[in-house]
């Protein structure tokens, strides 16, 4: 296992005491609750409260500025106190903020993966085990009857829906004004294939970017529908084509473009397919490529992180395709990635680290 330098460092070795270990030990037997808690302090704006309260607050300022019951408030400060996220003064009795709290607060992807976990997975979360053992996203069911949850994405009530494209776009977008760079300026793209393009959001940054770039998104017809109702009326959507196809239909060809392709783009995308399938998929891919074509594969390798916190976000992340997602995908490394890409019958040219929230972009091309 190839680990970058932080990986290495932390995940080696022993790196609590014992009774540090203890403690985590315990913070994990109740970990759901841990969470409900902290999410509530947020919900309810107590820690805002107590964060903007020079001197902290004592309870019964809490309870007379959120309205909550004593009961409530008292319960929610006490867990939060062992939690870890306020401290006490236990003279004055005042509550302030920890630094594990302000990051609960300030954090942009903190406050994403806390409504992704309780609006998506929070109840699926339980059947994480079946899931595990049958193959099967079996969490998916409090949703709906689909295999996947990309066949229900338009179909998810508004705040899962919400909390859904709320996480899937933070870490893709922040790595997008970088990846414009690389594909446009080095390589003058003018043609892009964007395949798993979702609602259209990369490619209005394509055609926002470059005004001679045409995108065709290839996805499910129900996301092609999604799309074309976000496009409308936006700058370049005359420069964006749908494509309907199952990408996991192994006969469904990419279509061929004449004169040559460019470029295919794949963001955030592979991590939602078991190996095998992503050999299928890339496979395909090769049939609509010239030996000018490159492929652009954007995923966050949990092997590449530059910080930990990052791998560990990326590997509970694996779990939410287990249990909620497919059943059989997950956020790959690059051993994996590598063994993909060759059985396909491509090669990478140069991988580009550290873009945005941890994204790698690998770069392929025809062996």
């Amino acid at each position: 296992m190839r680990l970058s330098p932080a990986l290495q460092k932390q995940y080696t070795k022993e790196q609590l005491s014992a009774r540090d270990a203890q403690r985590l030990a315990e913070f994990i037997a109740w970990g759901p609750v841990v969470f409900q808690a902290s999410r509530l302090m947020l919900k309810f704006g107590i820690l805002d409260l107590i964060r903007d309260a020079e001197e902290g607050l004592t309870r019964q300022e809490i309870v007379e500025k959120t309205q909550l019951s004593d009961y409530a408030v008292k319960c929610l400060l006490e867990a939060s106190l062992c939690i870890g996220t306020i401290l006490v003064n236990p003279e004055t009795e005042r509550f302030t903020i920890s630094k594990t709290g302000w990051f609960l607060i300030n954090d942009p992807a903190t406050r994403v993966n806390i409504d992704f976990n309780h609006d998506v997975n929070y109840k699926g979360w339980f059947d994480l085990e079946a899931s595990l053992l049958n193959g099967r996203p079996e969490g998916l069911k409090q949703w709906g009857d689909w295999p996947t949850v990309y066949e229900g994405l338009s179909s998810l009530p508004g705040q899962v829906q919400k909390s859904w494209f709320g996480f899937d776009h933070f870490y893709s977008d922040s790595s997008f004004p970088e990846a414009l760079r690389i594909i446009f300026d080095e390589c003058h793209v003018r043609s892009l294939y964007d395949v798993g393009g979702n609602t259209g959001k990369w490619a209005l940054q394509c055609v926002g970017y470059d005004k001679d770039v045409e995108v065709t998104i290839l996805d499910l017809p129900q996301q092609i529908k999604m799309m074309q109702e976000n496009i409308a009326g936006k700058e370049g959507e005359d420069r964006i084509k749908g494509y309907g196809i199952n990408l996991l239909d192994e006969t469904a060809a990419f279509p061929k473009r004449d004169g040559g392709l460019d470029a295919i783009w794949m963001s955030q995308f592979l991590d939602c397919f078991s190996m095998e399938e992503i050999v299928g998929i890339l496979k395909r891919a090769k049939a609509a490529m010239t030996s000018q074509t490159r492929v652009y594969i954007m995923e966050t390798l949990w092997d590449r992180q530059k910080y930990e916190p990052a791998a560990f976000c990326l590997t509970m992340t694996s779990l939410y395709f287990t249990a909620i997602a497919n059943g059989n995908s997950k956020m790959y490394n690059t051993e994996d990635m590598e063994t993909c890409i060759d059985a396909a019958g491509l090669k990478i040219e140069r991988i580009v680290d550290h873009l945005g929230q941890g994204h790698s972009i690998l770069i392929c091309r025809l062996k």
